[in-house]
Protein backbone atom coordinates (compact mmCIF):
# COMPACT_ATOMS: atom_id res chain seq x y z
CA UNK A 1 0.00 0.00 0.00
CA UNK A 2 1.54 3.39 -0.66
CA UNK A 3 1.94 5.80 1.62
CA UNK A 4 -0.66 8.66 2.36
CA UNK A 5 -0.37 12.25 -0.44
CA UNK A 6 -2.24 14.16 3.15
CA UNK A 7 1.34 12.38 5.12
CA UNK A 8 3.59 13.66 2.73
CA UNK A 9 6.96 11.65 1.88
CA UNK A 10 8.82 10.17 4.50
CA UNK A 11 13.05 10.91 5.19
CA UNK A 12 14.96 9.35 7.53
CA UNK A 13 16.48 12.61 9.40
CA UNK A 14 20.40 10.95 9.63
CA UNK A 15 19.75 10.86 5.77
CA UNK A 16 18.55 14.17 4.94
CA UNK A 17 21.18 15.66 7.24
CA UNK A 18 24.11 14.03 5.00
CA UNK A 19 22.16 15.30 1.90
CA UNK A 20 22.48 18.88 3.27
CA UNK A 21 25.71 18.75 4.05
CA UNK A 22 26.90 18.08 0.64
CA UNK A 23 24.48 20.40 -0.84
CA UNK A 24 26.26 23.36 1.30
CA UNK A 25 29.60 22.37 0.52
CA UNK A 26 28.59 21.83 -2.87
CA UNK A 27 30.26 18.31 -3.69
CA UNK A 28 28.38 15.47 -4.90
CA UNK A 29 29.96 12.51 -3.28
CA UNK A 30 27.90 8.70 -3.12
CA UNK A 31 25.57 8.86 0.05
CA UNK A 32 26.10 5.61 1.43
CA UNK A 33 22.55 4.79 3.39
CA UNK A 34 20.85 1.63 5.34
CA UNK A 35 17.56 3.83 4.80
CA UNK A 36 15.32 1.56 2.28
CA UNK A 37 12.32 3.31 3.84
CA UNK A 38 13.25 6.63 2.49
CA UNK A 39 11.56 8.60 -0.22
CA UNK A 40 13.97 10.35 -2.94
CA UNK A 41 12.50 14.08 -2.73
CA UNK A 42 13.76 16.93 -4.66
CA UNK A 43 16.57 17.96 -2.65
CA UNK A 44 18.18 14.65 -3.55
CA UNK A 45 18.70 15.26 -7.53
CA UNK A 46 22.11 15.16 -8.78
CA UNK A 47 23.48 13.11 -6.00
CA UNK A 48 24.45 8.95 -5.95
CA UNK A 49 22.69 6.79 -3.34
CA UNK A 50 24.16 3.53 -2.69
CA UNK A 51 21.63 1.79 -0.67
CA UNK A 52 22.34 -1.18 1.33
CA UNK A 53 20.57 -4.50 -0.64
CA UNK A 54 21.00 -6.79 2.46
CA UNK A 55 24.78 -8.12 1.32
Amino acid sequence: MPRSLKKGPFVDDHLLAKVDAQNEKGTKNVIRTWSRRSTIIPDMLGHTMAVHDGR
